[in-house]
């Protein structure tokens, strides 16, 4: 299937916004595993496994980078933008983020860092063709 640029744009966010969710299918799993309490759930971070804390932080931090990504998505989409970068940019930028989540939760630190790097890159990526298309 070869998408439009403004297409890959689109789609891009609403990968963004499923992937956002990905890291939290473990946290879930594990507040059943150790008894999930209705009446503090934010207050069972403290007693649930390690990988499932940081799949809790991998899932915070998609929000925050969800934002960025949306806005430069939007900005390139509103913008005009049709170069295949902007293309390469919204996949990368949701390949980046799912082995950000993964990478988090198995705990490989480095790794974790490389993917950040990588999916920022994107999205600063799809700012500056969006500048560019507007000057």
């Amino acid at each position: 299937m070869n998408l439009s640029v403004n297409a890959s744009l689109l789609y891009g966010i609403v990968g963004a916004v499923i992937l956002t969710y990905f890291p939290y299918l473990f946290v879930a799993t594990a507040r059943f595993q150790v008894g999930y309490d209705m009446s503090a759930p934010r207050a069972m971070l403290d007693k649930l496994p390690p990988y499932a804390q940081r799949a809790t932080w991998a899932h915070q931090n998609c929000f925050e980078a969800l934002i960025i990504f949306t806005v430069a998505a939007l900005m390139a989409y509103v913008t005009g933008v049709d170069s295949d970068w902007a293309k390469i940019s919204a996949i990368a930028f949701l390949a980046s983020r799912f082995f950000f989540s993964l990478f988090y939760i198995v705990d490989i630190p480095a790794l974790r860092s490389l993917m950040f790097g990588i999916g920022s890159a994107s999205s600063f990526t799809l700012f500056t063709l969006s500048l560019k298309t507007l000057s």
